[in-house]
């Protein structure tokens, strides 16, 4: 590797929404430094599942278009090629 182009890599603290802790290898800061997180997996819809009123809201939106413009373009035809 080239000499002096890389970040220092140190041990940092993490600091989670819950007040647990954890200690990891970054480039963050300074060594000893702790970094407090204000969205973890502990409290983000992607890991807890509260998103999913959202998702139900996003497909009704979608059928309701989906009814909306069901007329319009090209239609199917029932005749089968022979």
């Amino acid at each position: 590797m080239k000499e002096g182009i890389h970040p220092e890599y140190h041990e940092i603290t993490v600091k989670m929404t819950n007040g647990k802790t954890f200690t990891t290898r970054s480039t963050y800061g300074k060594p000893g430094d702790v970094l407090t997180l204000d969205v973890d997996i502990n409290t983000h819809q992607a890991w807890t599942g509260a998103g999913n009123s959202f998702v139900n809201e996003q497909a009704g939106k979608v059928a309701k278009f989906n009814n909306r413009f069901a007329g319009l373009g090209a239609k199917k035809s029932d005749k089968k090629s022979s």
